[in-house]
């Protein structure tokens, strides 16, 4: 494997061990890695991952870190905070696309990639129609597209993957931010009761906005919108009962505690059906969302 293709696998591995991954999706991340690392044009493989959804915004990041290692001008001293850099860059629009595919519809989504390849060597060698068709039975008696992928070397990635012991990107990583956000549920849960019993004072309230404002911020950044909105319709509703807009209601704590059950579910990465408590969440956030903090 070349020097690209090793650099950009290797950060795609690193990325990874950001995430909180099920089975599947390290399975696609192995076929990512494989695709990335088998690939005969790996820069013409990257643009046309620009052209399919699933794959553009990785794309676009990828093609970004190949044009960095392919100018020829590499400072090797500070090429471990740069391939730091580079790994980071990728989480978010990673888990973005192990978000939107499972390895049967990455598999689908890469057979356009090798199928755009020998469509454009047949017009550049100026096939006609009738040629293209022949050539068309042809290739139908050759190995498949699936075996591009081989099991063996699919499972070889993902036990490494797995496996990893490498440390953490930095302070940002997602043990770190597991941790963080986690650290403050019990306490805010605790503090939905005392809200429906008792009047709590205003700074104990505020303080606690701020923390779901930092835990907010920190999702975002690593490219977990859903928690972050979440955080996000608490902030703003503590606030808001502070401000008095609110009153805290059961059917107020109620909803507020649905989103306190999404962030955990998601965090945690908990195999359970949270569609009614997401529902809930997002439901309340948009009565309360644009409602102005006097």
């Amino acid at each position: 494997m070349d020097l690209i293709k090793q650099y950009i696998t290797q950060s795609i591995s690193t990325a990874s061990n950001n995430l909180r991954l099920s089975t599947e999706k390290i399975e696609v991340v192995a076929l990512l890695r494989e695709m990335i690392s088998t690939s005969d044009d790996l820069y013409n493989d990257i643009k046309k991952m620009k052209k399919i959804t699933e794959f553009s915004t990785l794309a676009i990041r990828l093609n970004q870190i190949y044009d960095y290692l392919n100018e020829g001008k590499i400072d090797f001293l500070k090429l471990s905070d740069k391939f730091k850099e580079h790994s980071q860059s990728l989480i978010r629009d990673l888990n973005n696309m192990l978000d939107m595919v499972n390895p049967v519809t990455f598999k689908d989504s890469a057979k356009k990639i090798k199928g755009e390849e020998e469509k454009g060597e047949e017009e550049k060698a100026g096939v006609d129609k009738a040629e293209s068709a022949e050539i068309s039975v042809d290739l139908s008696k050759r190995e498949t597209d699936e075996n591009i992928f081989e099991p063996f070397e699919s499972d070889k990635i993902k036990e490494e993957i797995i496996l990893s012991d490498e440390k953490s990107l930095d302070d940002n990583s997602f043990e770190n931010y597991e941790s963080e956000v986690l650290k403050s549920i019990k306490p805010f849960d605790a503090l939905l009761k005392d809200l429906a019993e008792k009047e709590i004072d205003g700074s104990e309230i505020e303080k606690y906005a701020g923390i779901m404002k930092d835990n907010e911020l920190a999702s975002r950044k690593n490219g977990f919108n859903i928690i972050a909105s979440m955080h996000n319709i608490l902030a703003h509703s503590l606030l808001l009962i502070k401000s008095g807009i609110l009153v805290p209601s059961q059917e107020l704590i109620e909803s507020m505690r649905a989103c306190l059950i999404v962030i955990v579910a998601l965090v945690k990465g908990k195999e359970v059906d949270i569609s009614g408590y997401l529902n809930r969440a997002e439901e309340f956030g948009k009565k309360i969302i644009n409602q102005k903090i006097t």
